[in-house]
């Protein structure tokens, strides 16, 4: 399998992730930690500590204190919060409020590693850079009383931005194909849940992000 092939199927199953995440009938789900689902969501390449993303990027990516759907929020190290945080930016709404899509941030139905789509992200920094925020809190429905302190954002690089629309695509089709997987997970006649997605998913995603992304596999080859 090409290496674009194996960050797809990595994507598409954060994809299914995202998807299980409200489906009752999905008996297993993942425990993510944050810098690992930043990574496969953003394609951003950075191992480690969230933290230390920072100074890791610095001659791979472009980095800096404006927001851009794509880009990396990196936190600093606070608190409980001892190796910080990395965050996705979904959406850019003003200059001061912002959608990230993260993981292991709010404990959701008291469980903690759970994915959190678009939620809000406003900055509280006094020049406006962002380099202190407040963040969307499930359990108060609301922003948290905690002021963050943030390193910036890392922003991927032209190679990955031209990568985005077959991962995009890639997760169209795997929006699809959730309510199916979902469904033989659940069944009866499966010897156990996790056979019954595992049977079904290995191959066959494999398959299916290789038509996705064939036609340009073909063309750099």
């Amino acid at each position: 399998m090409h290496q674009r092939a194996r960050t797809l199927v990595g994507s598409l199953v954060a994809c299914l992730a995202l998807a299980f995440s409200g489906v009752g009938a999905a008996h297993a789900e993942a425990y993510w930690q944050c810098a690992a689902f930043a990574r496969v969501f953003s394609g951003i390449q950075i191992f480690g500590d969230a933290w230390t993303w920072w100074e890791k990027a610095t001659g791979h990516y472009l980095k800096g204190d404006t927001p851009q759907a794509g880009a990396v929020l990196v936190f600093k190290p606070q608190g409980q919060m001892r190796l910080g945080h990395v965050a996705v930016v979904s959406q850019v709404l003003t200059d001061r409020i912002i959608q990230v899509t993260h993981a292991n941030w709010s404990p959701i139905d008291g469980d903690r590693g759970k994915i959190e789509q678009n939620v809000t992200v406003v900055d509280v920094s006094p020049a406006g850079d962002w380099t202190q925020v407040k963040v969307w809190y499930d359990p108060l429905r609301d922003l948290g009383a905690t002021t963050y302190s943030t390193y910036g954002f890392i922003y991927k690089t032209a190679a990955e931005n031209a990568g985005s629309a077959a991962r995009n695509a890639a997760f169209t089709v795997a929006q699809s194909t959730v309510g199916r997987m979902a469904a033989a997970v659940a069944s009866p006649s499966a010897t156990t849940p996790v056979q019954a997605f595992a049977k079904d998913s290995t191959d066959k995603i494999a398959a299916l992000i290789q038509s996705v992304i064939g036609g340009s596999d073909a063309a750099s080859k």
